[in-house]
């Protein structure tokens, strides 16, 4: 679980990445959940973004997204939402 300050500090570190997943009109397919968890591991913290035509809602793909890939909501903001994991062997953001 994540302090409101770590959630502070994810949440600006965010703000310079673009977003890595999109979502679009065929909704959350296992294509995306699988892209979610490697980027995951690669990065530790990613953006994603929801399109006009989705059938999801940012919010909604955040949360499908945190409990597949057991990952901790970070931010929504309009279309865009942001996760985070920890990667336990080879951590790449000190908290």
């Amino acid at each position: 679980m994540l302090t409101s300050k770590q959630r502070a500090a994810l949440r600006a570190m965010a703000n310079t990445i673009e977003p890595i997943l999109y979502v679009g009109k065929a909704g959350l397919t296992q294509n995306i959940l699988t892209q979610a968890d490697e980027a995951l591991t690669a990065r530790e913290l990613i953006k994603g973004s929801v399109q006009q035509n989705a059938p999801v809602s940012a919010k909604e793909a955040l949360e499908a997204l945190c409990s597949a890939a057991k990952a901790e909501p970070v931010s929504v903001s309009g279309r865009k939402f942001v996760l985070y994991r920890r990667n336990e062997k080879e951590p790449v953001i000190k908290m």
